[in-house]
């Protein structure tokens, strides 16, 4: 594939989208529910969805004027010429309507409620940067990314595979976690670009509370989303305490580098962002197979 249609998917955050997939397969194997076609539609939803939003994101930013020739973050295929903006709107909605056909194949481990929720996923990954009121231009990107690449797929990655109602409440706090986690990500990205978005009346959260706060927000999120899952670890007995030492350990490695970065220097931290989160999944998952394997 091109170089610029790779650099408009923007890889370095597709670790978001693994994440909540892996979180709720985690917990869906406590449960003793693992299953494999689901658990893969569901990935593949996941990161089908999210590459619509990042399509959408840069064709609606370009149309609205938001976007300048040589930003700090992701090179903009569109803004910079490299893509045309009626590929990158023909993108956004081939990539939507590819999730929509993943999301149908659901309903095989499911019921029809599956739907409405798959449209609601769509219109918000499109709600994002579109339509007469853009979630991220008005200090609402935080939340959306703490319920759509946390709560919503981590309980619904758990559901499909257990088919028990009880698990959508077990899977709840490592939800909420991993949309903590995911909505550190965004920081990032809004942190670096806070002059520019200023400057086109962008109201992300960072434009709103200031750099100063929002580098203490990323922080806490991290330490308040590993003592929501207090009650994991201790069903995970001890040594589970491992999880959330070595994800703390990095997490807040990366604040400090942060808070002396600026610009492009602040791409490198968002992927490193994204891979903390990604590790404790990875570390959560890993762990919990294993105790499943022993038991």
């Amino acid at each position: 594939m091109n170089n610029k249609w790779i650099e408009a998917m923007r890889l370095r955050t597709l670790p978001v989208s693994i994440a909540g997939v892996l979180g709720g397969t985690a917990c869906a194997i406590l449960n003793g529910g693992f299953k494999f076609i689901p658990a893969l539609l569901c990935l593949l939803f996941a990161i089908l969805a999210q590459v619509a939003s990042n399509f959408g994101n840069e064709y609606y930013d370009y149309k609205n004027g938001l976007d300048r020739k040589g930003r700090e973050g992701f090179r903009r295929g569109v803004t910079e010429g490299d893509i045309s903006p009626e590929a990158m709107k023909y993108a956004t909605f081939g990539t939507l309507t590819a999730a929509a056909i993943v999301g149908l194949l659901m309903l095989c481990y499911s019921e029809w409620w599956i739907i409405p929720i798959g449209a609601i996923i769509g219109i918000f990954a499109l709600a994002y940067s579109a339509g007469p009121y853009p979630l991220s231009h008005h200090g609402l990107g935080d939340l959306t990314v703490i319920i759509f690449f946390g709560i919503v797929p981590v309980t619904l990655t758990c559901y499909l595979q257990t088919g028990d109602w009880d698990s959508l409440f077990f899977s709840l706090p490592t939800s909420i976690t991993i949309g903590l986690l995911a909505a550190n990500v965004l920081i990032v990205n809004n942190y670096r670009d806070m002059e520019d978005d200023a400057a086109v009346n962008k109201h992300t959260t960072v434009v709103i509370f200031g750099r100063c706060t929002m580098e203490w927000i990323y922080l806490l999120s991290g330490i308040i989303g590993m003592t929501i899952m207090l009650p994991m670890w201790k069903e995970l007995a001890w040594p589970s305490s491992f999880i959330p030492a070595i994800y703390l350990f990095f997490h807040i490695r990366t604040w400090k580098r942060m808070k002396k970065s600026r610009g492009a220097a602040l791409n490198p931290l968002l992927g490193e962002t994204a891979k903390n989160l990604l590790l404790f999944t990875l570390l959560l998952m890993g762990y919990v197979i294993v105790k499943s394997f022993f038991e």
